[in-house]
């Protein structure tokens, strides 16, 4: 039975905040503070400096997504690493995007050179994860994704997959501490296919 991994994509493979910010600057006025972190608190219009309303930040996510998505870029080594270690294991990228993202999240992915099964999940990944585990029969599993949230979920519904923190924008990484609920925070790709691999060759789940 191959071994699991199962990869977030947004500043894991391909780069996003640093387009949606240049989107936002071009074409709506905001300014996207990325020190700040979260985008409830890191966007604000550049007239009159109010944040941009709950609501407001959810229309523009989704007027980006699938629209602008060819702004992304990879983030390196990204695709070098994931080729490597699809040689020894099964790949699922899991994607907190809307259902009708999933084609155009393919295709785009897949012109980076990343072909392998895509899955759209929205809120908590836990769920999402631990139905992948059991599809594939409960293999030894990494998980890899940026939001510590994330971590979280998988933590308490998979307790036994490997946990990998990654946040791959250098602007943003530094304003990021380590999730509490990983088990590694690695944000360069070259260290983390090092990290997926160890676990892999020791064959044996994560302690809960």
């Amino acid at each position: 039975m191959k071994p699991l991994l199962i990869c977030d994509c947004d500043e894991v493979l391909l780069h996003m905040v640093r387009h949606f910010g240049a989107w936002l600057d071009e074409h709506h006025d905001i300014d996207l503070q990325l020190e700040l972190g979260s985008f409830e608190k890191a966007m604000r219009h550049r007239a009159g400096g109010d944040l941009v309303t709950r609501e407001t930040m959810w229309s523009l996510i989704d007027g980006f997504f699938p629209a602008e998505m060819e702004r992304q870029t990879l983030v390196p080594h990204a695709q070098e690493a994931l080729a490597a270690l699809a040689e020894r294991a099964d790949i699922v990228i899991l994607t907190n995007l809307r259902d009708q993202c999933r084609d155009p999240r393919i295709a785009q992915l897949t012109g980076h050179g990343i072909a392998h099964r895509v899955e759209c999940n929205q809120g908590p990944k836990g769920p999402a994860v631990a139905r992948l585990v059991a599809e594939h029969g409960g293999p030894v599993t990494a998980f890899v994704d940026d939001l510590p949230t994330h971590h979280d979920s998988v933590a308490a519904d998979a307790p036994g997959v490997h946990r990998l923190h990654m946040v791959s924008e250098p602007r943003l990484a530094p304003h990021v501490p380590p999730a509490p609920a990983a088990h590694a925070r690695i944000d360069d790709w070259r260290e983390a296919a090092a990290w997926i691999g160890a676990r892999f060759d020791a064959g044996v789940p994560a302690e809960a």
